[in-house]
């Protein structure tokens, strides 16, 4: 039977490759929501074994090593609280984030660029507070126009967001694979409805 599983393994070696980790913090709250705080089966494990984490939630699959076997961990807890950073980066992923993804001009979704409210030309700069994500097409209109002059509008004013405001943010894009087991771990804090 062992050498059955070895073979198997050997021909599928990518049956254990899908098995990611939900990482929560100290305070049982995952790191970030988007990207969601995810490891590879093999880091969790690694952590399990150096005392890092405490696990949590299981697969059901089972990994072995000479000496000792384990189910992989579906969620693990860090041991040592990690203090959330409080200033955000102005990144292009956050910038988008920060627009829910969407045309900050028509709402579009899809394929953006950013774009310069005050175009760089006539002396804007690139901060939180004049840069906006924008589809092609009205990024093309608008060119380095003043907006007043180019028929368009803005969903919303920009601004530099908080840290809290943008992981929460996050939540609303959840990724394509959620384990059962996470569940409990991702929308504990939300807020209910009434």
């Amino acid at each position: 039977m062992d050498g059955d599983f070895r073979t198997e393994f050997t021909r599928n070696p990518a049956s254990l490759k899908h098995r990611p980790a939900l990482v929560l913090n100290a305070d049982y709250r995952p790191l970030s929501y988007y990207p969601l705080s995810l490891w590879p089966w093999q880091e969790a494990v690694k952590a399990a074994w150096l005392d890092r984490v405490d696990i949590v939630a299981e697969y059901d699959d089972i990994v072995r090593s000479p000496s000792t076997e384990i189910r992989i961990p579906s969620v693990v807890v860090l041991k040592d609280y990690v203090k959330p950073q409080k200033r955000v980066a102005f990144t292009r992923f956050n910038l988008f984030l920060r627009d829910e993804f969407r045309c900050q001009y028509c709402g579009a979704r899809g394929e953006l660029t950013f774009d310069h409210v005050v175009p760089r030309a006539t002396g804007g700069v690139t901060s939180w507070q004049n840069v906006v994500a924008a589809c092609s097409p009205c990024n093309l209109k608008k060119g380095s126009k003043p907006l007043h002059r180019t028929g368009l509008s803005l969903r919303k004013p920009p601004r530099q967001p908080g840290a809290e405001e943008l992981r929460n943010m996050g939540r609303k894009f959840p990724p394509g694979y959620l384990h059962d087991s996470w569940m409990d771990f991702l929308y504990w804090d939300a807020e209910l409805q009434a």
